[in-house]
């Protein structure tokens, strides 16, 4: 099935690119207007973020991100068959200011949250980085689709870690030097094992894992602010955390990092993947040994 299935997304994405957002465009509209996909998460989504805002303002931050939602499908589609100068045009970042930190035997840890368009970071960053790049994965349930998008991902030589190896098994998928991508804004499975930070004032559990990791392996730790510049062009800007994420209070990293998640979010709010229930735990009493202070 396999076979049968790759052919027609790549067949699909030799479309030329004005036809393919013409899709999106389509998409759009079916999933917005006709299907209402998650609408109700995303709007409240927007009034937790943004309680200032007019109803009307929020409303146009969710068409823009139903928008971009659309366009990334459709653009993971299209990399499939884009040649490498094409996707040279379309993406760019600073990531060269990691190199000096790899270079002199640290690794680094780039911290990420689900900004748009996720696939583009992981094919930039390991096509222009001089060293591995690794990240972690949910395996897709569907074997075919999991298939797929892997070969898609491993395309300039991403080493893909499934999530449920990451903890016992890393040293298997990465020997060497390497950056690390994390996004780390998904929700804890469990509220009660978690840092509850301040999160557009509000108390939002975040999980523990990679500042657990970055004390642990004395990792540099950097944020990936990436973006739309215009429809099929990304860029990712990454910002300096730490050097020394051992001088950290426990929590405190992972406060620091849901801050730089807001600040880019407050800069781009349609660039977030708002579908997500980022607020699906509230806040316990029974949690307040858990807060950040």
């Amino acid at each position: 099935m396999y076979y049968i299935i790759y052919p027609i997304f790549y067949l699909l994405s030799l479309l030329p690119w004005w036809l393919m957002y013409l899709i999106s465009d389509f998409v759009y509209i079916i999933i917005y207007y006709c299907i209402g996909y998650r609408k109700e998460v995303v709007l409240n989504n927007l009034l937790i973020a943004f309680p200032e805002k007019s109803l009307k303002e929020r409303i146009k931050i969710a068409k823009e991100f139903y928008r971009n939602f659309t366009d990334s499908f459709i653009e993971t589609i299209k990399l499939f068959s884009a040649s490498d100068k094409e996707f040279d045009e379309r993406y760019s970042t600073n990531n060269h200011m990691l190199d000096q930190f790899l270079e002199v035997g640290k690794d680094v840890q780039l911290l990420a949250g689900h900004f748009f368009n996720w696939e583009y970071l992981n094919l930039g960053e390991a096509r222009i980085g001089k060293y591995p790049f690794a990240g972690v994965y949910m395996p897709i349930a569907n074997k075919i689709f999991d298939r797929i998008i892997l070969k898609l991902r491993k395309r300039y030589g991403s080493l893909l870690i499934p999530a449920g190896d990451f903890r016992t098994k890393f040293k298997e998928y990465v020997t060497g030097r390497y950056t690390i991508a994390l996004a780390s804004d998904q929700n804890p499975g469990n509220p009660a094992n978690a840092h509850w930070v301040m999160f557009f004032n509000r108390l939002t559990p975040f999980i523990k894992g990679p500042e657990k990791g970055a004390k642990k392996d004395n990792l540099v730790v950097a944020f990936a602010h990436f973006y739309k510049i215009k429809r099929g062009y990304y860029h990712t800007e990454i910002e300096m955390v730490t050097t020394t994420p051992r001088e950290f209070e426990e929590g405190q990293l992972t406060q620091l990092f849901a801050t730089y998640v807001e600040k880019a979010i407050q800069l781009k709010p349609a660039n977030y993947l708002w579908s997500h229930r980022r607020w699906r735990w509230s806040y316990e009493e029974k949690y307040a040994e858990l807060v950040v202070k």
